[in-house]
């Protein structure tokens, strides 16, 4: 996997956080939800003097990104986004929350009240080897899942094929979809043919 690196504080190692770096312009407005320990953030910040905010629930994630300057209020995604306004940004980013949060549809509603595009990333349940484990009677684990059926953070576990089917629903556009696979996967040159099957996370760009 390749790493981006600004400075020893600014490193994006997850293929997801690369393509979605990759995809922002210069200067944009971005709320990143569920945005961790800021990473992400001050790299776009740094890289393409981003306007950014995080929201995070959890108070040591919040306290890193503070300590990175990066600003950030401390919130539920569960409870919506009444602290921003309409329109407010141009970019939103959910990058591998989706699937944390007890209603994804009503937070994609969220989303695309505050901003403009929507830019996901998820875990695809419905990779090959997530289905030959549940095919032997287990909940699948592997480097995208990495917990027990007991301790995930994971409540709605999705494939590509749920994900677009509820952005058909929603009237959500999606205008691009970009599958991703894990270093070494030797399935890894169909997943452009198949995601659902032979992708192990996928990037969304969305519009509404």
């Amino acid at each position: 996997m390749t790493t981006i690196r600004l400075n020893h504080d600014t490193t994006l190692s997850r293929r997801d956080l690369e393509t979605i770096a990759s995809m922002i312009p210069g200067k944009s407005r971005i709320l990143d939800l569920g945005c961790g320990s800021g990473r992400l953030l001050k790299f776009l910040a740094q890289l393409k003097e981003a306007k950014v905010m995080g929201v995070e629930k959890e108070q040591d994630k919040v306290i890193e990104c503070t300590g990175r300057g990066v600003p950030v209020i401390q919130a539920d995604l569960n409870d919506g986004l009444p602290d921003f306004a309409d329109n407010s940004y141009d970019f939103v980013i959910l990058s591998q929350t989706l699937q944390a949060v007890k209603r994804p549809d009503l937070l994609l509603d969220e989303m695309f009240r505050v901003g403009k595009t929507g830019i996901i990333s998820f875990i695809n349940f419905g990779h090959c080897s997530a289905r030959k484990q549940l095919l032997f009677g287990d909940m699948p684990e592997t480097k995208t899942l990495p917990w027990k059926w007991y301790n995930t953070p994971n409540i709605h576990l999705a494939t590509i094929a749920d994900f677009r089917r509820l952005c058909t629903q929603k009237n959500i556009r999606i205008l691009r979809e970009i599958p991703l696979t894990q270093d070494g996967d030797p399935f890894a040159f169909l997943a452009g043919i198949w995601p659902n099957l032979f992708s192990s996370t996928c990037v969304f760009i969305l519009e509404k």
